[in-house]
């Protein structure tokens, strides 16, 4: 596949999230229809994509290509943890502020970014790969995430970690393995409302955009170079390493777009909840959201899709 060829599907979720910051500004959707939304998104369409998608590719994926994505989901996070400890001393001065820039390494949008982009370049069925990585990330955010920030671990915080996501992603792990055949019915109407997720997603994006200051975003030039570590020189370094636990032609671009993905908006969330200065994580959450439109289809010719 062309650079151009990725560009453009890059281009048609870009178009999405335009439309997103259209209706925003003309008064169509205000705060509190974005926040309906969202809650949507994360409690209802996002679950059931997972969910479809997993019921869909009973019999074309493998359950060793399963247990090599949750290894390489793992390794994903302990090397961006030790890249956020190494590189937020570069970004952040403030000790207290340079959690902020550790989180925002380590967590990226692999759901609400990541799964428009694999159904849209690769396919709806290897969304079932992202459940994976999903499925880490939750783990990694309440045990890491929350430790970092509060400096000690909480075994209340593990709680959060049953949600309607996660519950799905497990029942989509389930049918994966076991072969679960799931009735039409039920899979036709996942897919419907599954399908809701990537244009509501990227409406939501635009909406942020269309609240955001765009001097504080476009104008930080250390928010540059930390997103152009964060979208490119990141992935590519752990390129070779990925290739080696990996040989797939699916399963390295499907990892590349994982490695790639805009920061989420996890640290945002958590750091405002302790009293932290988040103005720099909400610029560099959209800039590198905007910015991912480019850097994935680098990272795609890279993988060699």
């Amino acid at each position: 596949m062309t650079f151009f060829t990725v560009f453009f599907q890059m281009l048609a979720l870009l178009i999405m999230i335009g439309a997103g910051y259209l209706v925003s500004r003309i008064g169509m959707m205000d705060e509190h229809t974005n926040n309906q939304m969202s809650d949507m998104i994360v409690n209802v369409f996002n679950p059931l994509l997972i969910f479809s998608s997993a019921a869909n590719a009973v019999g074309q994926i493998s359950l060793e290509a399963m247990w090599r994505v949750g290894l390489i989901a793992a390794g994903m996070f302990l090397i961006f943890i030790i890249a956020g400890m190494i590189l937020s001393p570069i970004f952040e001065k403030d000790l207290r502020q340079r959690k902020i820039f550790q989180l925002m390494v380590v967590f990226s949008n692999v759901g609400f970014i990541g799964i428009p982009v694999v159904s849209s370049i690769l396919g709806e069925e290897y969304v079932v790969y992202v459940t994976e990585f999903m499925l880490v990330y939750t783990l990694v955010f309440y045990t890491y995430g929350i430790t970092l920030i509060d400096g000690r671990f909480s075994v209340s915080s593990l709680k959060e970690m049953v949600n309607p996501g996660t519950i799905f992603g497990v029942a989509a792990m389930l049918v994966i393995i076991f072969g679960i055949p799931v009735p039409e019915f039920i899979k036709t109407a996942a897919t419907y409302l599954g399908n809701v997720t990537s244009p509501m997603a990227l409406a939501a994006v635009g909406f942020a955009l269309s609240q955001a200051d765009f001097r504080k975003i476009f104008c930080q030039p250390r928010l540059y170079v930390f997103s152009v570590i964060k979208l490119l020189i990141l992935p590519l370094l752990m390129l070779p390493l990925l290739r080696l636990a990996a040989d797939d032609e699916v399963l390295v671009p499907v990892s590349m777009v994982m490695f790639g993905m805009p920061i989420g908006n996890m640290p945002l969330i958590l750091g405002s909840q302790k009293g932290l200065d988040v103005s720099a994580c909400s610029a560099a959450i959209i800039l590198t959201t905007i910015l991912c439109i480019f850097t994935v289809p680098v990272l795609m010719i890279c993988a060699g899709y």
